[in-house]
């Protein structure tokens, strides 16, 4: 279940730290009553952008095919899992 906070309690932030860090999930600010923000940890943050990159891969990978432009299944998973530490 996502967490939604307002914006005023972020002065409190050692609590907001261990609460991003307890949940892997980012924490959702609202300012006004609408949604102004997100917060997570450093750790989900690097997560999030592995996986960015990683579909961005499968994304150029799904077009070479189209283009017949092809490698060895098992090598490039291999580098995959290499290049993103999976």
């Amino acid at each position: 279940m996502p967490q939604i906070i307002p914006i005023k309690e972020l002065k409190n932030t050692a609590e907001i730290s261990e609460r991003c860090h307890a949940s892997n999930e980012p924490i959702f600010i609202t300012k006004n009553g609408y949604g102004d923000m997100v917060l997570m940890s450093m750790e989900m943050y690097e997560t999030q952008i592995k996986r960015e990159m990683m579909y961005r891969e499968l994304e150029i990978s799904e077009r070479q095919v189209k283009e017949g432009k092809v490698e060895n299944a098992k090598t490039v998973v291999s580098d995959l899992r290499g290049k993103y530490g999976l």
